[in-house]
Order: C-alpha cells, then sequence, then structure tokens
C-alpha cells in the first residue's frame, strides 16, 4: 500500500474512530512527511525526546552563544516555513515565526483575509501549492477534518498549531514548564483540570499520561468531554497505572494536585454565549479561597494558555508565586523550536 492511499485510508472515519486514525497519520518515522496531529501519535519516548529538545534548544537561545545560534540557523536557511492561520492568534504566531527564524527560513504567515481554504480554490490544490514552495506548514485552523485534509495531500510536514480538536504545541510547551518546575521524574505528580471540555485538555491529558501524571477534569454536569480522548486516556493510564477522571466537584479534582490548570470558557466565536456560559461555570472560578478549601498539594503550580479571563481565575491566584503562566507562555517558542528541529530538519525521526 502506497504513503497516499494510506493517507486517505485514514482520512475516511467514523467520528468514534477519528482519534485512532489522526494518531496514525504520519506516525512512522519511515514515512516522509511525517506530520503532527496530536499527542497520541508519539510514544513515550519520542514525547520525551522532544520535552528534551525543547529544554535544549531553550538552552542554546538563552545563552546568547553566537556560535551555538549560528550553527542553528543554518539549518533551514533559504527555507520558507509556512503559517497557515484561519484564526487569530498571539503566542502562536509569535512563536512559530520566531522558531522559524531560530532555524534560518523566512516564515510566510497566510492569514484568513490572505487565503481562504477551500474556497476560492479546493483544500488540494491549495495543499500542493503551498507544500510545493515550504519546508513545513503550521496550521491553525478550524475543524480537525482540516488537519486531516493538509496531511492528506502535502508533500511536507503539517504541524497542527490548533484545530478544535487538538492543539499538540500547547502541550509540549506545558509539559516543558511541569519539567522546569518539578525536575525530569514527573512521575506521582497530579494535575487537576477545571474548566471546560477541550482541545487544550485532550492533548494535555494524554501528555500527563505518558510522562507518569495522574490526570483529574473537573467540567460542569452539563459538558461532554471527548469520548474518544477519554477511551484512550483510560486505556494509557490502565497501562501505567496511573488515575484518569473526569468529576464534576472542582475539589475534588483539585485534592492533592501538583498543577491547578483552567482555560478560557469563551472560546473564539462564542462570545455571544457569554452570559449562559458564565451561569454554566458557577462556582469554577479558581480563587485562592477554592485552592485553600481544596486541600491541594504542599507544592502547586498554577497555569492557563492565554488569554485569560477574570472569570476563570482571580488575580490572587494568576498573579500568584504559584502561576507559571508567563514562563508557559515563553516556552511555546522552544516547543515550535523542537518540532521544527523534530518534523523538519530531522525528517521526522524524533529519536535523533
Amino acid at each position: 500500500m502506497s504513503v497516499r492511499t494510506v493517507l486517505k485510508t485514514n482520512r475516511f472515519v467514523s467520528s468514534s474512530s477519528g482519534l485512532k486514525a489522526a494518531a496514525t497519520i504520519g506516525s512512522s518515522s519511515t514515512v516522509y512527511p511525517r506530520h503532527l496531529v496530536n499527542i497520541l501519535q508519539l510514544s513515550k519516548d519520542e514525547f520525551d525526546s522532544i520535552l528534551n529538545k525543547a529544554q535544549y534548544l531553550k538552552s542554546v537561545y538563552k545563552s546568547g552563544h553566537a556560535q551555538a545560534i549560528s550553527e542553528h540557523h543554518e539549518k533551514l536557511l533559504g527555507k520558507l516555513v509556512a503559517l497557515l492561520f484561519s484564526k487569530r492568534s498571539t503566542r502562536t504566531r509569535i512563536s512559530t515565526e520566531g522558531a522559524a527564524a531560530f532555524f534560518g527560513a523566512q516564515p510566510m504567515f497566510l492569514g484568513k483575509d490572505d487565503i481562504q481554504l477551500g474556497v476560492n480554490e479546493s483544500m488540494y490544490d491549495t495543499t500542493r501549492v503551498i507544500s510545493s514552495m515550504t519546508s513545513c506548514i503550521f496550521a491553525r485552523v478550524n475543524s480537525h477534518k482540516d488537519i486531516l485534509d493538509l496531511c492528506k495531500d502535502s508533500s511536507v510536514p503539517i504541524i497542527n498549531s490548533l484545530c478544535d480538536k487538538f492543539h499538540p504545541l500547547q502541550a509540549i510547551a506545558d509539559l516543558l514548564t511541569i519539567k522546569e518546575q518539578f525536575g525530569d521524574d514527573l512521575s506521582g505528580l497530579k494535575l487537576a483540570w477545571i474548566g471546560d471540555a477541550n482541545n487544550v485538555i485532550n492533548d494535555l491529558s494524554i501528555a500527563c499520561l505518558k510522562m507518569g501524571i495522574n490526570v483529574s477534569v473537573s467540567v460542569p454536569k452539563s459538558i461532554k468531554f471527548d469520548e474518544d480522548v477519554e477511551e484512550e486516556a483510560k486505556k494509557l493510564a490502565s497501562t501505567s497505572n496511573l488515575k484518569f477522571e473526569i468529576v464534576h466537584d472542582p475539589k475534588a479534582a483539585l485534592r492533592d494536585a501538583n498543577i491547578v490548570v483552567t482555560d478560557t470558557w469563551i472560546s473564539m466565536g462564542e462570545e455571544e454565549q457569554k452570559l449562559a456560559k458564565l451561569q454554566q461555570f458557577e462556582g469554577y472560578q479558581i480563587t485562592r479561597e477554592l485552592i485553600n478549601e481544596s486541600n491541594v498539594a504542599s507544592k502547586w503550580i498554577f497555569m492557563h494558555c492565554l488569554p485569560r479571563h477574570q472569570e476563570e481565575v482571580a488575580d490572587d491566584v494568576f498573579y500568584s508565586n504559584n502561576s507559571v503562566v508567563f514562563e508557559e507562555a515563553e516556552n511555546r517558542l522552544y516547543a515550535a523550536m523542537a518540532v521544527i528541529d523534530a518534523f523538519v530538519i530531522n525528517s521526522g525521526n524524533l529519536l535523533k
């Protein structure tokens, strides 16, 4: 079976098996291009390797050592890196452009006003044209199907920079941040997610379980967690003797937690639902009082992928000494660097 046939076969799947198909696309180091769709597609060793690579590249970047930086700068000199963004962004755009520039590539931003996927020309035609002139495509799109379609027809790696189902770059940055706070051995830690069921926790829960971290997700009863992700997370937890649970009481999730995480409740395009969302998430704002009442671990950190809104977390937590939100945001740069190094420079050999 050819590579193209494999990718086409993986595209046409039912919703219940979509996560497995996404994990399969470009998941073999013997197939090029290898794409980054989600964290599930990476083995534990591969994910750990990416984290170590991000940590190393951060040290090089922060050192300001001219010779070391120059050596990396020549790796993609004269190449183009496409940033295909259907949604506006702050951290994703800055980090991606910065990562491309670090390796000597020229980032090319293609926003929704520059091209419209599948509108003025077919997705197939657009993908073939862009991939023929670039070394990789960072795609920040609306639907998971758009990512799968790009992967199917691209001749260069597709890096999922956000879709409605996954956000792997954020998960890499988050685990790098956690490693910096707790050391290389993360086994036995507990992450508590308080908020909505969304693309961020979908990848973050899988990433944590791969690194030995227990996960407790608290969402309102009216919120349905992604069934595909839940199934895979439970399998990972079972095989690794870890705990993955979904509860509806924030205090239960926070008990003994080392890592406290939330995200926006009102995603881009849902602004008109603000009043209903605030009612739905009543009691979910992370405050110092809630933390104190929940018996979190003696050492705990607070994380948020940003942008942050007051209703999600109070100032006494967001700006506290426990908060690592700005370190987390900066780590998006090194996550993008590590991904370019692994998927583009090393042609998908993540253990190299």
